[in-house]
């Protein structure tokens, strides 16, 4: 049964559209990594899709092609812990999702007046830190395993194009493979 879901998983892990997501991410991930030690102190963001990723911050497209480039290089030489960030959403996501099941878990069976609901206020404090403390290597885990992929293959870039979203510079980096 084990081995049915897990040849289950893989299958739509290995999907092609979820393929490339997965691939895109891992690239900005590594990207965002290669530009905070190149360019330190700058507040950079990014969001990836099947057709490439958006990165949000003050960089020129000239440092970010070479950054994208140096990350694509990189990942294909085996360093595929830069697909993996700290800051990503998958983390967050795994936090408040856990977070929310541990305060749920905590207000079972608590009665439906307003003193019966704050005695248990500090076990759905308790409950609610300790699941963030286990999400916290959770959260890597879903990247490695799931959301990211520091495998790019024949992934690569064929445009950069600059923008602004607001008053914040961006850049659409476009990929295929």
């Amino acid at each position: 049964m084990r081995d049915l879901r897990e040849a289950a998983l893989q299958g739509i892990l290995n999907h092609p559209v979820i393929s490339r997501i997965r691939r895109n991410h891992g690239l900005e991930h590594a990207t965002l990594h290669v530009l905070s030690q190149e360019l330190p102190g700058r507040s950079l963001a990014g969001h990836s899709d099947a057709g490439g990723f958006w990165l949000l911050g003050e960089v020129s497209t000239e440092e970010l092609r070479q950054a994208v480039e140096k990350a694509r290089q990189r990942l294909l030489a085996g360093e595929e812990n830069l697909a993996i960030h700290p800051n990503c959403g998958t983390n967050f996501v795994t936090s408040g999702l856990m977070a929310a099941s541990a305060a749920m878990l905590a207000m079972i069976g608590v009665g439906s007046s307003r003193r019966d609901r704050l005695e248990r206020f500090p076990l759905v404090v308790s409950l609610a830190t300790l699941a963030l403390l286990a999400a916290q290597p959770l959260g890597l885990l879903a990247q490695q395993h799931l959301t990211t992929s520091g495998q790019p293959g024949d992934l690569r870039v064929v445009e950069i194009i600059p923008t602004r979203r607001g008053k914040v510079r961006a850049h659409r980096v476009l990929t295929e493979g």
